[in-house]
């Protein structure tokens, strides 16, 4: 679904998961630091919205998602996951209830799946599962931004910003009275500075929760049984996940940003040494320079440089191995 938003002057098209929004506006850095001071927004119209309706609605939710959702207070954000039988991240879910209504906004390419999932489990509970994604787009405002909601929106309040449940109709007329837009990367290099996972570029098919540090704030340790429980009980009591998420500086002086799914390794056994990791998300950030995301084994020294690539990277914590 392309944005009208596109048509803004210097929109520069997003591509692969992300295509269908404008990915800067011609000045990365400038759309970086105004998000950073709390103004503009970024334009999140491709990402899929769900709701979740009826009586049984959160105490349904409640026995499917990794959070505990079932006496959500009306307003509160969330994020949740859907998990396998074992254990592996399927869906990542970003929530709020309005009293009446879930609202799920979630990852491009992932609505038909987990809407025909949410249906398949529905049973004799009282909820109605709706795909709103040609109805409402999301839109971005960040953390410390004074803009005015408008009427009727469902917002869910962070604190990195507010998720907005815009009618996808009032996106031009938005956009014309809470610019200047910022870009899908400015958005991304914010998201990589705050260590904060996304599903299907710091996850794979083998993903559990506990590597990329979602345990406390999508997984919920003391509710009842949900699919992939057993993994997750049993990897918080009694193992250690088998990788984590590091956050990585890289070499400033390299021209390109090493691509997700760049092997990395141990800076001292040099480029053709053994295979201890890969790059997730990558990002030029106004401040810090070059940065990453990684999945590295968790035996990883925590003072090790390494090598993304032919990038030289420096690691910072972010799961205690």
């Amino acid at each position: 679904m392309k944005s009208p938003l596109l048509s803004l002057p210097g929109a520069v098209p997003a591509e692969g998961v992300d295509e269908g929004v404008a990915a800067h506006y011609g000045d990365l850095f400038r759309e970086q630091r105004a998000l950073a001071d709390g103004t503009g927004f970024v334009d999140l119209s491709h990402r899929g919205v769900l709701t979740v309706s009826g009586e049984d609605r959160l105490s349904w939710l409640h026995l499917l998602l990794t959070q505990h959702v079932s006496d959500l207070p009306t307003g509160e954000a969330t994020e949740a996951l859907i998990l396998s039988a074992n254990g592996h991240i399927e869906h990542a879910l970003y929530l709020v209830d309005d009293g009446t209504t879930v609202w799920a906004h979630v990852e491009p390419g992932t609505r038909e799946a987990l809407v025909a999932y949410l249906e398949s489990m529905k049973f004799f509970y009282r909820v109605e599962v709706a795909d709103r994604t040609d109805e409402f787009a999301v839109v971005y405002l960040p953390a410390g931004s004074i803009a005015e909601v408008p009427e009727g929106v469902a917002v869910r309040e962070t604190p990195y910003g507010r998720d907005l449940f815009l009618p996808r109709a009032d996106l031009e007329s938005f956009a014309a009275s809470h610019g200047p837009a910022a870009g899908l990367l400015a958005h991304e290099a914010l998201r990589v500075e705050h260590h904060r996972p996304r599903l299907g570029f710091e996850t794979d098919h083998r993903t559990i929760p506990h590597e990329l540090g979602w345990i406390g704030t999508a997984v919920h340790l003391q509710k009842g049984c949900y699919r992939g429980q057993e993994t997750v009980a049993r990897v918080q009591n009694l193992g250690k996940p088998p990788r984590r998420l590091v956050f990585l500086h890289l070499d400033g002086s390299d021209v390109h940003l090493p691509a997700p799914g760049t092997e990395i390794r141990l800076a001292d056994e040099g480029p053709d040494g053994r295979k201890i990791g890969f790059v997730t998300s990558s990002a030029r950030h106004h401040e810090l320079g070059p940065v990453a995301l990684a999945l590295v084994k968790r035996n990883v020294p925590l003072d090790a440089a390494l090598l993304a690539g032919d990038t030289a990277a420096a690691q910072e914590v972010v799961v205690e191995p």
